[in-house]
């Protein structure tokens, strides 16, 4: 259950997030990388026998099985995806941009055009579930934004598939290049590229803890990473009326994810601790996964603040990947939150409603990065190129600038490229 801390004045250590001895998991990964790297599909798939169980003869999912998806999924399933497809889209279509001109000074126009990147790779993690939700999370963007190579890779089943509901969402999105590859392995292979699987400009998904390393180490050489998302996590604040049933729920929600990872209840009632404690007992009792989420809830924590503005720190302090705020002022609350993934707003939203259909994106900053990371959105798969033009007027209107900041930095041929085109349009007497 949560582990109580009423009042506490040391929030460093309950804002810490369960985590491998730093070194020896980076010399492992950087390791198998290089591995990856020298002997391509044959180290891909090694890998995969040895972490995964599974003796892969080829790596790529076949058209057929591509082409059959969605004879084999239920078709209340089949609906379900349909909807989050058209929700998650409607979203994401709402962050293109249309192209603006300023013109700074007359005659000298600038713009900004957004252009896709062409080769990006997808990670959908599977463990013990299938997350085939993600494969529209990172899918639907890259429509969108018009990227012309997708490579989706996520961990195969004990058979060597992958799950029908995966590869149905992977058609919905467009995605035709699909590999049974899970892990460190994954993203080598997308990063250095094999003679199975294409070299990307870009990475994006969740992960473990070894994925998300790998991803930070293939970042330092030609490859693109989203963010550094890794075992996912929920901070709930909740006030004395909350309903704990409602607060439990959410917490285990998150919890039965992974033993990884992490929880935390942040309120001013000591009573609503101690009701959600008893709740998560009952509920626990009910869940296929309550093992994992036991685990999970051994990292977890309930901080039991008085005061007003110390839970407001807190939550920013920490910086959680999913917040929700489940008081009876939570709109004025919210508008105190700067560091946070995404957030969920009153009794009635579930965090689980973003991680699968209401149209936010899920892939979102863990371990305390959402103070400096957005979640994924369509920006992530463009690259933003600028755009400049001076007409002859124009470069007599500003050239005189350009000359004076350029001499002043001792930049020579700078302040020529400016003089000679001036002299040109006004040839000296």
């Amino acid at each position: 259950m949560l582990t109580i801390y009423n009042n506490p004045t040391d929030w460093a250590p309950l804002l810490e997030r369960p985590a491998l001895e730093t070194q020896a998991l980076q010399n492992k990964v950087a390791a198998m990388l290089q591995t990856i790297q020298k002997e391509g599909d044959e180290a891909v798939k090694r890998y995969t026998q040895q972490f995964d169980g599974v003796a892969l003869e080829q790596l790529a999912v076949s058209e057929a099985a591509l082409e059959q998806a969605a004879t084999e999924l239920p078709e209340r399933l089949r609906q379900a995806i349909d909807q989050a497809y058209q929700n998650i889209r409607a979203f994401h279509q709402t962050q293109q941009q249309a192209v603006q001109r300023a013109e700074t000074m007359p005659g000298v126009t600038c713009w900004r055009k957004s252009v896709p990147i062409e080769r990006v790779g997808l990670y959908v993690p599977a463990g013990t579930a299938p997350l085939f939700s993600t494969v529209l999370m990172l899918g639907i963007p890259a429509q969108l934004a018009g990227c012309q190579t997708l490579v989706l890779c996520t961990p195969p089943r004990p058979d060597g598939s992958i799950h029908p509901a995966m590869r149905y969402a992977a058609g919905l999105v467009g995605c035709r290049q699909i590999f049974a590859i899970g892990g460190v392995q994954a993203i080598g292979a997308m990063a250095y590229g094999t003679a199975s699987v294409p070299k990307v400009y870009k990475i994006f998904g969740p992960g473990n803890q070894y994925v998300t390393c790998a991803k930070q180490l293939v970042s330092q050489g030609q490859t693109a990473i989203d963010m550094p998302a890794g075992p996912s996590e929920l901070l709930v604040w909740a006030d004395a009326a909350a309903n704990p049933t409602f607060v439990a729920a959410d917490l285990l929600s998150q919890a039965e994810h992974g033993s990884d990872s992490q929880v935390v209840l942040v309120t001013e009632s000591l009573a609503l601790v101690e009701a959600v404690n008893q709740a998560l007992e009952v509920q626990l009792a009910t869940l296929p996964r309550a093992e994992v989420a036991r685990q999970a809830l051994a990292f977890s924590r309930a901080v039991v603040l008085e005061d007003a503005q110390q839970q407001v720190d807190f939550v920013n302090a920490y910086a959680p990947e999913h917040l929700i705020i489940n008081t009876n002022q939570a709109h004025q609350q919210a508008e105190q939150v700067i560091n946070a993934g995404s957030v969920f707003l009153g009794a009635y939203t579930p965090e689980s409603l973003g991680d699968y259909a209401s149209g936010t994106n899920h892939t979102l900053p863990t371990n305390g990065y959402a103070r400096q990371y957005s979640g994924v959105s369509l920006d992530d798969f463009v690259k933003k190129i600028t755009f400049q033009q001076a007409t002859p007027e124009g470069l007599q209107t500003i050239g005189w600038v350009v000359e004076e900041m350029a001499l002043a930095e001792q930049l020579v041929a700078h302040q020529q490229a400016v003089r000679l085109r001036l002299d040109a349009l006004n040839p000296p007497v």
